[in-house]
């Protein structure tokens, strides 16, 4: 399939924005780099378009179906280019497409419920749901499609247009998948805008927009919604996390190894609700250490690109730079590097795969969400005292406990303080269900039911039961 070119918003005119594959530090594409004061012509036509959209539900399951047939015959070009903006190996990047065609049938098929409220007066009271308008959709770089679609497709079925704003990381494939939509949604129904700030700032606070959801860091977020708040829009915040694993000590740590290490490593460390602190008990902390090293040691790191990788480079160039500050803080402060440590040499934005052991446990490694190739064992005497310190942080996305006897682990995982806890597993989310965090981690809920309501208001309507005379 040919590479459809991205359709120009009407009546902007744009700089250009480079855009690096971080498999080689070097651009090799550019995107229109927006102004801030071009947004006022992008979403009047949003909320234009809202008129004709919110009026026709049947329309909307039609043209939601009709969205993930379109984005999976895209599917190809769509993998590619996100893997070379973005560095997740291609097989993630299929995953990643696979999953917004899904969520968009998810959705296509999900409509509010009316309820008849009946409190005994001789009234009939029903409440209904309506689209709330306009919607800003603020997007991250590390699942630049598929948080896109977690924001847009609950947005679209609930009878809302969106806005979306990609990262200036990774605005290709994002600007791709808005033209491979344009053919088969209305006109202004869903507009990708891309650039550098002020761009998403000025979204956030436009007078236009009804409401804003975002996923990035807690400073941001924090920004984000004090400009929300001046037009009082609404506002969902994932913030993102600093998951903790505990380990019980009768855990079988041959059985869980390969799951652990793929729950922190996954697209390069680079998941919000990765596991990015691991708390073993002593006993088994250098046997946990040693197993998840030996992994970090023998995987494939590499361009997305080559099939035979696994773990892909860090984003960017400012992301490598933190990654490489809290290693270098941990390892200053007396932590081991039983794998890897440093950056690998040559050109990209390659880290190797670390694991740390003997980490101060106030280091910014631990305390803080390093969102890279990096995670340090931590071990623990007591299980009050693993628990007290999986929940010391502030934020609160998820968490996991890992051990044989089930029911134990659930008693444990009910005690952490978090929106999501697994058990024996990690970062693992049903289309169907609520995605939300506590703390710093998040104001609001995705995903599910809650995702629609999300984008809806209530409208009460109250009928007498007879007419008085």
């Amino acid at each position: 399939m040919p590479t459809p070119e991205a359709a120009p918003v009407p009546g902007l005119r744009a700089a250009r924005l480079a855009v690096v594959d971080p498999a080689t530090g070097e651009p090799f594409d550019e995107a229109p780099d927006q102004r801030p004061e071009e947004l006022d012509e992008v979403v009047a036509r949003a909320r234009r378009a809202w008129h004709g959209w919110r009026s026709d539900p049947a329309a909307r399951t039609t043209a939601l179906r009709v969205a993930a047939d379109a984005v999976e015959t895209a599917g190809d070009v769509l993998a590619r280019l996100l893997t070379r903006e973005q560095g997740k190996p291609l097989t993630e990047s299929y995953a990643e497409i696979a999953r917004t065609g899904a969520r968009l049938r998810y959705f296509a098929d999900l409509a509010p419920r009316t309820h008849r409220i009946d409190d005994g007066r001789p009234v009939h009271s029903e409440i209904r749901w309506r689209p709330v308008g306009p919607v800003a959709a603020i997007v991250p770089w590390n699942f630049p499609i598929q948080l896109a679609a977690a924001k847009f497709a609950p947005a679209l079925a609930a009878g809302n247009t969106v806005v979306l704003k990609p990262s200036p990381h990774t605005p290709l494939a994002t600007r791709l998948l808005g033209s491979v939509l344009a053919t088969v949604l209305p006109d202004d129904v869903l507009t990708v805008v891309t650039g550098r700030e002020p761009l998403g700032a000025r979204l956030a606070g436009h007078r236009g927009i009804r409401h804003v959801t975002f996923t990035g860091s807690v400073p941001t977020g924090r920004a984000v919604a004090e400009a929300a708040a001046a037009s009082l829009a609404r506002v969902t915040l994932e913030l993102g996390g600093n998951d903790a694993a505990v380990l019980l000590d009768d855990v079988d740590v041959d059985r869980i190894a390969d799951r652990l290490f793929w729950a922190a490593f996954r697209n390069c460390g680079q998941v919000c609700m990765a596991v990015k602190r691991v708390y073993a008990p002593a006993r088994i902390h250098a046997e946990v250490v040693e197993a998840l090293a030996q992994r970090a040691k023998t995987v494939a790191v590499g361009s997305g690109l080559d099939p035979d990788t696994r773990i892909g480079p860090v984003n960017n160039a400012p992301q490598l730079a933190r990654v490489e500050q809290v290693t270098r803080q941990a390892l200053a402060a007396g932590a081991r590097a039983a794998a890897g440590g440093r950056r690998l040499d040559g050109a990209g934005y390659f880290f190797a795969p670390t694991v740390l052991t003997d980490v101060p446990p106030d280091s910014p490694v631990v305390t803080e969400e390093q969102f890279g190739p990096v995670l340090p064992v931590l071990p623990y005497r007591n299980l009050d005292e693993a628990i007290t310190a999986a929940n010391g942080t502030g934020f609160g996305l998820g968490g996991s406990v890992w051990g044989t006897d089930l029911d134990r682990a659930e008693a444990v995982a009910d005690r952490l303080e978090c929106g999501t806890a697994w058990i024996n597993h990690h970062a693992e989310l049903s289309l169907a269900q609520p995605f939300a965090g506590v703390k710093d981690s998040g104001v609001g809920v995705a995903g599910g039911p809650w995702g629609l309501y999300g984008n809806l208001r209530p409208f009460v309507v109250h009928r007498p039961w007879e007419e008085e005379t």
